[in-house]
């Protein structure tokens, strides 16, 4: 059976994250990703972060998969010829530059669409338009820009960004479903479009919960289920809720056994409603049942700190895999602290192909994450990255160039 994208061709122009994040997933559903790189240097990420001399990095690899990569000198008239024949032959055109390259290199989106009036051209960029759309923006910029870090941390400390990446790797999954909006429209109207994702508008939608909690706050003027109240002060923005779940169920971190040598020992609880009742027997506070204190929802909401403390007593006595076995017999919500060797090692992620193991021809075999989305009618196979220019000579073919020009295009250093 054929894969999701069979036929879809890319021009990958991206680099370091945010793109080639969502140039690779499109790529692991089937769409034939053609990276164009610098000769001899290639995306930066290839040298980042090494941890295998004159290898290419994990970086650059885990962003990589299922592509073929192309090396051409953008700014030779010859370079530029064979940049137009692929946008003629390509169905996306995918930039994450900075504000105003494309331009530039003669790609105005104008110029494109008189090469191929159905090509889409899908761009990230840091801000939309607005007072900072020309600056430069990296992962922490845009959790900072995006509402995330101001509302992450405990309120007695400064704001913190997230280790997940949010601001890249959130903003490429993004445009990829923009990408794949306009490639389904384009069956209708037969024309292409621009697609925009910018790193600020991702993180905001990723922290949507919070400008609700904003509005909430600026008409009650207090967050009854933020760990604020009801002693806290309330000011004017959102507060940062340490461990908060964020929504109507409460909540929180606790430690487990062995929490004084393991960093990772402790286990997310959540005091669900529907199994008040469990959790009280569970523990061993079956008196709370029919405390006016604790009986009802809204009654536990300012004793929600001396509620985990007692819970915390009861993990503290297990490992937070035994924690987990015994409160899942209850439906009762929580979720162990795994850390990332845990994730390594978990044999059902690597089952399922989330996490997967490769092997490349200089670096050996290594980790990486695989597709996070899962088609029953189109497995996801995958494959390594492409070394720096691997595919030059077999795109040229394609493109029309015979083995002679081929050569005197490499001679002139053109490819």
């Amino acid at each position: 059976m054929g894969k999701a994208l069979d036929g879809v061709k890319i021009l990958d122009f991206t680099h370091v994250q945010s793109g080639p994040t969502c140039t690779q997933l499109l790529a692991w559903f089937g769409a034939d990703v053609i990276k164009v790189e610098r000769e001899g240097v290639g995306d930066i990420t290839r040298g980042q972060l090494r941890d295998v001399p004159d290898a290419d990095s994990l970086y650059f690899t885990m962003l990589n998969h299922n592509k073929r990569s192309i090396t051409i000198d953008a700014k030779h008239p010859k370079g530029k010829e064979v940049l137009e024949k692929l946008v003629r032959e390509c169905d996306v055109l995918v930039e994450n530059f900075a504000p105003g390259a494309l331009d530039r290199m003669g790609f105005t989106w104008e110029r494109i669409q008189e090469l191929n009036p159905k090509m889409i051209v899908a761009s990230i960029k840091g801000f939309g338009p607005g007072p900072y759309q020309d600056c430069k923006v990296y992962e922490n910029v845009a959790q900072c820009a995006g509402g995330a870090a101001s509302t992450t941390g405990f309120d007695d400390g400064p704001p913190l960004v997230t280790g997940a990446q949010i601001g890249d790797s959130g903003t490429g999954l993004h445009l990829a479903l923009g990408i794949v909006t306009a490639l389904y429209q384009r069956k209708t109207t037969g024309r292409g479009q621009k697609v925009n994702a910018a790193m600020q508008d991702g993180v905001l939608n990723l922290c949507r919960v919070k400008l609700r909690d904003q509005q909430r706050l600026d008409r009650t003027h207090v967050l009854e289920e933020y760990p604020q109240y009801p002693n806290g002060h309330f000011g004017e923005a959102v507060p940062r809720a340490g461990n908060a779940s964020g929504g109507g169920q409460p909540g929180w971190i606790l430690k487990c056994k062995g929490w004084e040598t393991d960093p990772n020992a402790y286990i997310y609880f959540i005091t669900q409603a529907p199994v008040w009742k469990q959790i009280c027997n569970v523990i061993g506070r079956e008196e709370w049942l029919t405390d006016p204190r604790y009986a009802t929802p809204k009654a536990r909401l300012p004793h929600l700190t001396e509620i985990f403390d007692e819970i915390e007593k009861w993990t503290m006595t297990k490992s937070k895999f035994e924690a987990m076995e015994i409160l899942n017999k209850y439906d009762i919500p929580c979720g162990p602290i795994l850390s990332m060797k845990e994730i390594a090692e978990e044999p059902s992620l690597r089952k399922t192909g989330t996490v997967v193991e490769v092997d490349h021809p200089t670096r050996g075999k290594y980790l990486t994450v695989g597709n996070p989305i899962k088609l029953s009618d189109s497995p996801t196979e995958v494959k390594r990255s492409p070394l720096l220019g691997e595919h030059t000579d077999e795109i040229m073919k394609e493109l029309g160039y015979t083995d002679a020009q081929i050569r005197e295009l490499h001679e002139a250093k053109v490819i």
